[in-house]
């Protein structure tokens, strides 16, 4: 339910296929729309794809339903299957179901913010320190489901989760071995009706756990837990803090990154490696495309490609890492709404910024009354080209949207490959 775009749903649909299972594909988007997506699986003659619907008689009559992240919660689809007595989970839960059974350790990082960059720490620490790792979950490209001909017993899975993907584990009633919960913030307030019903699915990866297994949280979202689960977690707690990590370890700038850090080497720790072995790790660690990635430098102006920042949260800390009290920083922002409060990022833009310009959309729309003085563009090369000519030698220019992509951009990922191939084309 839901092929995609993004190479997931592909894999999962190419892997199931590969192994015999009779499928049948389906997905809102027209045949045209997927066409990417339909091309890479037209060898397989078991697969029969329903597309621009979903059919009730499609969920009944099934062994098994795989549901898309960010299906509607009261999907009369999922009710179907539910109603007919059909198991209904999700790719990388059913990967770590299947893992676990073959020995597999599993790693599992969630958090409105930090969860990407935590996860692929932890990837590059018990990568360099010698183990045998599996990235997988909410990673671009990459079908978690494809890597199980690869588990073996030894292998540690590192899964980024998000709330919805943690739905599906819900429903396999497990959670990590090591769990990590980096921060808690509002977002998705366009899919969840309140933000006790996203944190409960947030919640999954460790309400599941045994008394054996570790839940590392960052500082900020302990005060959050506390009162509404802290009878339900039988786990060993540690709390990330970012003085672990001394100053001057990291590469990337910013201390939401030394706090990334902080829950990467607890993780790490819980799982047996070596400290100061963990500490020289990160001080290799080069950050992540399209978070706050240093793109290049150009005529003495930075380039930064920060486009994984949906939220509120996410720009201040980009603007936070990068500011040096000169106001030198021409900020492309803007978007689709999510519905977030805005208001003390737009308070910090004009007091951090020397050029604000913004993406249209309807959370630009929202907010750009506020924003004295900024510009909006249809597109993002019109919108790059006046960052440029309001840059001079010193000043940065950062891509960080606060808004999601919807609307001028397929995702996230081509709103910043576009802002990367306008920099290397400079």
């Amino acid at each position: 339910m839901g092929l995609g775009l993004l190479g997931r749903g592909v894999g999962d649909v190419r892997f199931l296929a590969s192994q015999g299972a009779e499928l049948i594909v389906t997905d809102l988007k027209s045949a045209e729309a997927l066409a990417p997506s339909l091309e890479a699986l037209k060898e397989f003659s078991n697969i029969r794809f329903v597309l621009g619907e979903h059919r009730l008689e499609d969920f009944r009559d099934r062994d098994l339903i795989l549901k898309a992240p960010n299906t509607p919660l009261d999907s009369v689809y999922v009710a179907e299957a539910e109603t007919h007595g059909i198991p209904v989970t999700m790719s990388t839960a059913l990967f770590a179901r299947f893992a676990r059974e073959h020995g597999a350790a599993i790693i599992g990082i969630t958090g409105t913010r930090g969860k990407t960059t935590t996860t692929q720490m932890i990837e590059h620490i018990l990568k360099t320190t010698g183990k045998k790792v599996l990235l997988g979950g909410n990673t671009r490209g990459v079908s978690t489901l494809a890597l199980l001909p690869d588990v073996t017993p030894g292998t540690v899975a590192v899964l980024e989760l998000d709330s919805w993907q943690l739905q599906g584990f819900r429903a396999e009633e497990l959670s990590p071995h090591i769990a990590v919960f980096t921060t808690f913030f509002p977002d998705h307030q366009d899919y969840y009706p309140d933000m006790d019903t996203y944190l409960a699915d947030k919640a999954e990866i460790f309400l599941h756990q045994g008394p054996d297994d570790t839940l590392v949280l960052g500082e900020q979202v302990v005060p959050l837990l506390e009162p509404l689960y802290r009878k339900a977690i039988v786990s060993a707690v540690v709390v990330a803090s970012p003085e672990v990590v001394p100053e001057g370890t990291l590469i990337i700038p910013g201390t939401h990154n030394r706090m990334d850090a902080a829950c990467a080497l607890e993780a790490v720790l819980a799982f047996g490696v070596e400290r100061e072995e963990a500490l020289r790790a990160l001080a290799t660690f080069l950050g992540v495309p399209g978070r706050l990635e240093l793109v290049r430098e150009k005529d003495g102006v930075k380039f930064y490609n920060d486009t994984t920042s949906t939220t509120p949260e996410a720009a201040l800390a980009a603007l936070e890492a990068l500011d040096t009290g000169t106001k030198n920083i021409v900020l492309i922002m803007g978007g689709s709404d999510k519905g977030l409060d805005m208001n003390r990022l737009l308070v910090e833009v004009q007091k951090r910024t020397k050029r604000i310009i913004m993406l249209s959309g309807t959370g630009t729309a929202r907010v750009l009354q506020y924003l004295e003085g900024a510009s909006v563009y249809d597109s993002l090369p019109a919108a790059f080209t006046e960052a440029v000519k309001s840059a001079s030698s010193g000043d940065i220019v950062l891509l960080s949207p606060a808004f999601a992509s919807f609307g001028m951009f397929k995702n996230e990922y081509e709103r910043g490959d576009q802002f990367n191939a306008l920099v290397q084309a400079l």
